[in-house]
């Protein structure tokens, strides 16, 4: 039996927030988007370059996949390469990132942020 990795997949608390977090801080593009049966949203983005692709899962109070937003329940983190770790930590901060593992905490080879949901972002140097 063979399996492909296709997506990851995170629910969001608020879709346009994260949509823009994805799209505007780390130049992601919306590739597909979709309403399920029951009333939830689903986006694919994509970033350029890769085959790689994150699906953002919101679902609306009521709904029978809807559970209030717990702090731990996050994905355990994305990964991203990047040319300047530094700069690319601070230019995630100026859009609404928090900082997880500063640049000088990691000695600037990996580091970590959280998206607006408190997701962990994984900033890699090549």
């Amino acid at each position: 039996m063979e399996f492909k990795f296709y997506y990851s997949g995170i629910r969001v608390r608020n879709l346009k927030r994260s949509i823009d977090f994805y799209t505007k801080a780390l130049g992601m593009e919306v590739v597909k988007s979709g309403t399920m049966p029951h009333g939830g949203k689903w986006v694919h983005l994509r970033g350029t370059g890769s085959k790689q692709t994150l699906e953002l899962n919101w679902y609306p109070r009521g709904n029978r996949f809807y559970t209030e937003y717990k702090r731990g329940e996050e994905l355990d983190h994305l990964a991203f390469v990047v040319k300047d770790v530094a700069a690319a930590y601070r230019f995630l901060l100026s859009h609404g990132a928090k900082s997880a593992v500063s640049p000088d905490e990691s000695k600037g080879t990996e580091v970590y942020v959280t998206d607006p949901d408190g997701i962990w972002i994984e900033l890699l140097g090549p």
